[in-house]
């Protein structure tokens, strides 16, 4: 006698399929699961990227010390003055050329030719000097725009100072020309980072005039002063330009305090009024695409995450070298 042991296996166990409910609740399963881990992978892989981003900024910072170390403590500057004044045709370059030795970049510096006239401004078009790939420290990785551009995610900080000096108009421009009850250790702000002698700077940056800083000059102290901070390129119509890192003129050579941190315009056209001269302020703060702050350096060469929540008098006091007031870090 034979049985039929179709549909049947094992010890009586019975092959089915799913009925229709099953899979449906199955599926409402992994969803939930899919969605419970996607966030987490996310908050794992921005946490990489601040890091990386950290990281860049240390770099940086030691690199700032090295050049310090060989220019009797002074900091890289901006463009020159010429005999007539300001030449805007000599780029000099920013500081983050002067810094390409100290952070394995060398082929790129040995490009320019330094006793020519315009030495920065004649290779911003030689790939050698200029090509984007392979220039670990030019980006955050958090920062998708402009990642294979020739563009960077970090700029010298000018402090408290008007981006370009036109006080009246813009948003937080009190903080140019703070009413003295506010205590801040200084009255006015000069121009823009267009500073033809120390005693205009309130930062550490200098986009004109050659004017050199020093970490001798960060009276308030070092540990107390920021040197370079997070910003997102494309929204700075000086920074869109492939070069903008080098050219003295470039985004990455002034960027100011008075916009709260990550205060962000969310425009890539140039052309946009949120981009325009008077609206510059908007634009060149630091900003980035972490979640409640940014990232700085400050001159002792130590790396912070500043909040975004952060009290703006005591940013303020952070962005400027020499106001002599006691601040301490949240």
């Amino acid at each position: 006698m034979h049985r039929n042991f179709s549909g049947w296996v094992g010890m009586g166990r019975r092959i089915r399929a799913f009925t229709l409910i099953e899979l449906l609740v199955l599926i409402a399963i992994i969803a939930v699961l899919v969605g419970l881990l996607v966030p987490a992978v996310q908050k794992v892989r921005e946490a990489a990227n601040r890091m990386s981003c950290s990281n860049n900024l240390k770099q940086y910072g030691i690199a700032m010390h090295n050049f310090a170390g060989r220019n009797n403590q002074k900091l890289p500057h901006g463009g020159k003055m010429g005999a007539g004044g300001w030449d805007w045709g000599d780029d000099q370059g920013t500081w983050m050329v002067y810094l390409l030795p100290d952070i394995e970049e060398e082929n790129r510096y040995k490009v320019i030719n330094w006793a020519a006239y315009n030495p920065v401004g004649a290779v911003l078009g030689n790939a050698a000097f200029n090509g984007g790939n392979g220039f670990k420290t030019l980006h955050c990785p958090s920062d998708g725009d402009g990642a294979d551009m020739a563009v960077s995610n970090y700029a010298y900080s000018i402090g408290p100072q008007c981006n370009p000096g036109q006080c009246g108009y813009e948003p937080f421009a009190s903080w140019c020309r703070p009413a003295a009850s506010l205590n801040m250790g200084y009255t006015q702000s000069p121009d823009a980072g267009n500073c033809w002698n120390i005693s205009e700077v309130r930062g550490i940056g200098c986009r004109t005039g050659g004017v050199q800083t020093s970490l001798n000059s960060m009276t308030d102290g070092t540990s107390n002063t920021i040197m370079i901070g997070e910003v997102l390129p494309l929204e700075h119509d000086h920074s869109t330009w492939s070069g903008s890192w080098a050219h003295f003129n470039g985004g990455s050579a002034h960027h100011g305090t008075l916009p709260p941190i990550n205060y962000k315009t969310n425009k890539t056209d140039c052309s946009d009024p949120a981009r325009t001269r008077v609206n510059w302020h908007i634009a060149w703060g630091f900003k980035s695409n972490h979640s409640g702050g940014a990232n700085f350096v400050f001159g002792d060469g130590s790396v912070r995450f500043l909040a975004q929540s952060i009290d703006t008098r005591t940013y303020q006091l952070l962005g400027c070298r020499n106001d002599d007031m006691p601040v301490s870090i949240p």
